[in-house]
């Protein structure tokens, strides 16, 4: 038997768009399962263990953006694993030319240095971009803060926490301790005019100023560091900020959508959202994302050839 097992080719695109992805065996599959946000219960993960005692040989892969994967499946065995699934609460993970499973670090939800809730984002754009075809396939990547544990540069958008700071002279003792522990060197005190300033162009917005001021005169607004276009693959590029900090989970979600709007647009078939970026202009995206207050779902209706979705 060839390496393709019972099922011809088309049969195996079809497979991998559900989660099972052909080994170098014959006739043997790695189903990857959902997880969002690298959570899950911890009753999810014993019927994990059953089904890779079951159906596969009784190991598990963690891939390297926390999805967990049942390798050595039988092609006998696909159906009656898809049926232990949906009988467990699990699901197959995205593969194919859509948004891939969202990763995210423990946020502020559990980390003393977390400034939003991560595990939450990633589970509201998980459902948001749920269903969208797109070139290429196209990653998601949210962490809690400025620490960038998971390396928000190298997805195709990346997501970081941060804070935007907000003076508050009357408060302040102008001890320095903000000036002192600013990694951007962004603020500039002046203690004979009483008077400091942030350089909003140089802000990289972690929020030390205000972990670090004893007074409460730096205070702060949780928010969200938007970057663009990271590849990390074949070819390597570095995720852009072009947006100041975004202050609200509701636009994050309006923005993330617009972004699929344009690569579906704009992309080629097989071309990877940041050589796409790379090809026609990052500033070309900046513009419609500052342009573009207000984001509507249905104008992907509008592309039907280039960027369809299909709605489980």
């Amino acid at each position: 038997m060839s390496a393709r097992g019972n099922y011809d080719e088309l049969d195996i695109k079809s497979l991998k768009v559900n989660g099972f992805l052909q080994q170098v065996q014959p006739d043997r599959f790695s189903l990857r399962i959902k997880v969002v946000g690298g959570q899950l219960t911890a009753e999810k993960l014993q019927a994990v263990s059953k089904a890779a005692e079951k159906y596969g040989d009784g190991t598990v892969h963690f891939t390297a953006r926390q999805s967990v994967e049942i390798p050595h499946i039988k092609s006998e065995n696909i159906g009656l694993v898809k049926q232990f699934l949906l009988e467990n609460g699990l699901e197959p993970g995205i593969l194919g030319p859509r948004v891939r499973t969202i990763t995210a670090c423990h946020g502020n939800a559990v980390c003393k240095h977390g400034k939003i809730r991560t595990t939450e984002l990633a589970y509201r754009l998980g459902e948001a971009t749920r269903g969208i075809d797109l070139p290429h396939k196209f990653k998601i990547g949210i962490t809690g803060c400025c620490n960038n544990c998971l390396k928000a540069e190298e997805n195709d958008l990346g997501i970081k926490g941060g804070v935007l700071p907000n003076w508050q002279s009357e408060n302040c003792t102008f001890c320095g301790a903000c000036v002192k522990n600013c990694p951007a060197k962004s603020i500039k005190l002046d203690k004979h005019a009483r008077e400091l300033n942030i350089k909003d162009n140089s802000c990289i917005n972690c929020g030390r100023c205000v972990s670090k001021c004893a007074r409460g005169a730096m205070g702060g607004t949780p928010g969200y560091i938007l970057y663009f276009g990271g590849v990390f693959g074949n070819q390597i590029l570095t995720g852009q900020k072009i947006l100041p900090i975004i202050l609200t989970a509701d636009e994050v979600e309006k923005i993330v959508l617009l972004v699929l709007e344009f690569y579906c647009i704009n992309g080629k078939t097989n071309e990877r959202f940041g050589l796409m970026l790379k090809r026609i202009g990052m500033e070309k995206l900046a513009q419609v994302l500052k342009e573009k207050s207000k984001y509507d779902r249905e104008r992907l209706d509008e592309h039907p050839k280039t960027c369809e979705y299909h709605m489980a």
